[in-house]
């Protein structure tokens, strides 16, 4: 079971889910519902063939790309900074499996 892309998708949610509560952001609500669920699914892909990682290392590249050049811009680490980070860290994990 691919627990570490389990957590990763409801962090990715928890994190749309406190750009609401805090900001009313209703696009960080809905962006962070739709990306946990695709890395949920792509956890569940991973989770019955390990080396089905294609669509969880395309997820995480492009919530890399997309809260990375938000992290560039604001120079918050909160919450782009760590949601770029956490990504990284799972594309790289990710495309380990593929190799």
């Amino acid at each position: 079971m691919d627990t570490v892309g389990y957590a990763y998708a409801l962090t990715v949610f928890v994190g749309g889910l406190i750009g609401y509560i805090k900001a009313g952001s209703v696009p960080s609500l809905v962006s962070g519902s739709v990306f946990a669920v695709l890395a949920g699914l792509g956890a569940r892909n991973v989770s019955r063939d390990g080396r089905n990682v294609l669509l969880a290392l395309v997820v995480s590249l492009i919530l890399c790309l997309v809260m990375g050049l938000r992290f560039s811009k604001s120079g918050k680490f909160m919450p782009a900074g760590l949601v770029s980070l956490l990504s990284l860290i799972m594309s790289a994990r990710y495309a380990s499996r593929l190799l």
